[in-house]
């Protein structure tokens, strides 16, 4: 029975061992499939160029490919979504695992994972028949297809996965900081604030990381309403277009091997790296609270 057991141990440790290394094997495989197809561009196209240049016009003659404008509009939804997403987010997580009656909590918790699941092209619909023409005559703008309805619909996708991992968190936190609080005469309040969010605060940020990483590798519903403009956008009331829409919008009406091709997969590059710094800039803030 006991080597049995060692058998079932050491094949479980192997099992998930060999689950961590092919997971590395495959991201490391992507990144060098999109270097492989992207690094054609700057043959003939400069890297600051590329970069830093303010015009996309990919079949114009000559073609230009400057993603200024794409990587603003990405940053500009994103930064949106996040304002919108991580108060709710948190707020709803706190209220869930602190504070609502179990029978409301179970139907809180139920509601959320509905909410998780229901797909992104959905979602965009219900932006242009709801979010649009609302923004359109409450902000009396000319359009409503802008990045501020974007980041309205991105932030009702990412409170999901915010929710449902800082309300994991709190749950962790052992009982015996909330029992000692209390003995201090504590309120319920002061211990959310003073002892619970600060025992899991590396959790809440996880929470928040994965919700952005979510956002920024959203595709379908940013591209139904944010505009689609590939112009530097004035501020977050004016149309937009993300890198990710950008692949989705033109991949297949590319020519293969062509420049617009190979500048399609570098801004795969790009929104690679960016997607790897809000991962890596998690961890290492994630690590820095625990210690």
């Amino acid at each position: 029975m006991l080597k049995i057991g060692r058998f079932k141990e050491t094949l479980v440790e192997g099992i998930i061992k060999t689950s961590g290394i092919a997971s590395i094997f495959v991201v490391t495989l992507i990144f060098f499939f999109l270097l492989k197809e992207g690094v054609f561009l700057f043959k003939t196209v400069h890297l600051h160029d590329f970069l830093l240049g303010r015009s996309w016009y990919p079949i114009s003659d000559p073609p230009e490919f400057g993603i200024l404008p794409l990587i603003y509009g990405t940053l500009l939804v994103t930064a949106g979504a996040a304002v919108l997403a991580v108060p709710l987010g948190i707020g709803a997580a706190i209220y869930i695992a602190e504070v609502a009656p179990p029978k409301l909590k179970e139907i809180l918790k139920s509601g959320i994972e509905l909410l998780a699941a229901i797909p992104s092209v959905v979602l965009g619909f219900i932006g242009i028949v709801t979010i649009v023409p609302w923004a359109r005559q409450f902000f009396h703008i000319p359009t409503g297809l802008t990045a501020f309805s974007g980041s309205v619909i991105l932030a009702f996708m990412a409170m999901p996965t915010i929710v449902s991992i800082a309300e994991d968190s709190l749950h962790s936190v052992p009982k015996s900081y909330k029992e000692g609080a209390y003995a201090l005469g504590a309120t319920r309040w002061q211990t959310i604030y003073r002892v619970v969010i600060p025992a899991c605060s590396s959790g809440m940020l996880a929470a928040v990381m994965l919700g952005i990483g979510r956002v920024v590798g959203e595709t379908m519903a940013v591209m139904m309403v944010t505009g689609n403009s590939a112009s530097l956008a004035r501020g977050i009331f004016s149309p937009a277009r993300t890198l990710t829409a950008t692949i989705a919008a033109e991949m297949g009406e590319t020519v293969q091997g062509s420049d617009h091709y190979f500048a399609l997969f570098s801004i795969g590059i790009v929104l690679f790296l960016i997607t790897f710094a809000i991962n890596m800039t998690a961890d290492f803030m994630i690590h820095r609270k625990r210690k």
